[in-house]
């Protein structure tokens, strides 16, 4: 198979996509392909050389993965590179975005997991099974891995997929234009997600989507399958927190990071999400790691989000 597929544009694509100019078009492919290759060439190391070394070679300074809240990847995978070096982590990527800077590439896919250390009586570690998101940056031609997240899912996902770029398409027709997002800052992105915050408080997990997503918002919850579109985005963030927050127990947004792209139309946040124990009802916490893009109507939009234990 090769690495790229060839991309056309139907008609239907491209009268839906009207505001999408050919020239931002033609770049990001660009820039699609070049994160597209980069992340299989990882996916490909991690199966063959081992987990430790495929992403030592690739962690940034600042990098993160997630545990209890956001932590220090470099670190620790310096410190576990024996009890990590014969994981073997294998991924297909089902969707990919990327800023119109070329800096910043988002990669999202179904993954398998299987881990070196035997079991209690000897038998192989068992794998899992789940949905990997990986954010990677662009600087001074070299790309490096800053953010890294998995949602773990029951049961055996799928690996016959490939990213299809007119996906990608889809949300740049939802992105404001490049004059319209030249002011954006990372203060105005952490501020949305506080924003965000609230309306899941205010109207619920299901509303806050609708208000604050794109129409082609994907979200990926723990022991759910993605759900990609408004209405089932919407219902399945719904079915996920509304059970979970009330307006006695309200849910905390806990911003703890991101990045902004130099476009400044695409970024993403992390954090922790949490809602405590009171009364008769179950705390719970979880980790987010949350796209958005600056819509055309001039506000960030949800465009991805991850949730993880």
């Amino acid at each position: 198979m090769s690495l790229f597929r060839t991309v056309s544009f139907s008609l239907p694509i491209l009268l839906a996509t009207a505001g999408v100019v050919a020239q931002d078009i033609s770049n990001t492919f660009e820039y699609w392909q070049e994160v597209a290759q980069v992340d299989r060439e990882f996916s490909r190391a991690a199966t063959e050389q081992g987990r430790t070394e495929a992403y030592l070679d690739v962690l940034g300074e600042g990098s993160v993965l997630f545990r209890d809240g956001p932590v220090d990847a470099r670190a620790l995978y310096q410190r576990n590179q024996t009890l990590y070096s014969l994981d073997q982590l294998y991924w297909r990527d089902h969707f990919i975005d990327v800023s119109r800077a070329g800096d910043l590439g988002i990669v999202v896919g179904p993954n398998v997991f299987t881990p070196s250390q035997l079991g209690p009586n000897g038998e192989v570690g068992q794998q899992s099974s789940g949905y990997l998101v990986n954010a990677w940056h662009k600087t001074n031609d070299q790309w490096t891995l800053m953010a890294d997240m998995v949602v773990t899912l029951p049961g055996f996902l799928s690996m016959d997929v490939e990213a299809d770029f007119q996906d990608t398409v889809a949300v740049m027709a939802e992105t404001a234009h490049e004059g319209m997002a030249a002011n954006n800052t990372m203060e105005s992105l952490a501020e949305a997600d506080n924003t965000l915050g609230l309306s899941i408080n205010f109207r619920g997990g299901q509303r806050a989507i609708g208000r604050f997503g794109l129409n082609n918002v994907r979200v990926y919850l723990p022991a759910m399958g993605p759900a990609v579109g408004m209405e089932a985005a919407g219902a399945a963030y719904g079915r996920y927190l509304d059970s979970r927050v009330t307006t006695s127990n309200p849910i905390e947004v806990n911003h703890m990071g991101g990045y902004l792209a130099q476009s400044k139309e695409l970024g993403y946040t992390y954090g922790t999400m949490s809602v405590a124990n009171q009364g008769s009802g179950s705390g719970f916490r979880v980790n987010y790691l949350r796209v958005w893009r600056f819509s055309a109507v001039g506000e960030w939009k949800v465009a991805m989000e991850f949730l993880s234990y």
